[in-house]
């Protein structure tokens, strides 16, 4: 598994900076780049944030939680056309006992998961359900609550 000091390395490296660059990219300072690769201090979530944004990665991909770099929001955009015919929703497993077994296996399951995340099939699959539901009336009014709420910060 891929520890954040040395994903932190592995980004700022592919795009050719220094660790006094990166920081001060950031806006942090001088040597807080060095002390993230080196594992002396952990960012903040705040900087972490700021991290994923800069390299457009995702917080999972940053933390080696996942090997997939995509951030959510590019993949759930990705060729969305509002007058697309509404995909057909996914079944439901008859039975509870298909995620109680999923959940049981245990530590390898972010290898697969990984899999499954670059999957096309699987990222379309996901999409049409995030889509079903955020076109359902539950779905309506999460996001009126989550509109009211950002409007009133």
């Amino acid at each position: 598994m891929v520890t954040m000091a040395q994903r932190i390395e592995s980004l700022r490296t592919e795009r050719g900076m220094s660790r006094p660059a990166l920081s001060a990219a950031l806006g942090l300072p001088r040597t807080a780049a060095e002390k993230f690769e080196t594992g002396r201090q952990t960012p903040t979530q705040d900087q972490q944030e700021k991290l994923a944004s800069y390299f457009g990665v995702s917080l999972f991909y940053l933390r080696g939680e996942s090997d997939d770099p995509t951030r959510m929001e590019n993949w759930l955009n990705t060729g969305y056309v509002d007058d697309e015919p509404a995909p057909k929703p996914f079944p439901r497993p008859a039975s509870a006992k298909v995620v109680a077994q999923s959940s049981a296996a245990g530590q390898g399951d972010s290898t697969m998961f990984s899999a499954f995340m670059k999957s096309k099939s699987f990222q379309e699959l996901l999409r049409a359900t995030v889509l079903d539901v955020l076109r359902s009336p539950e779905g309506q009014e999460l996001l009126s609550k989550a509109v009211q709420k950002e409007l009133r910060r």
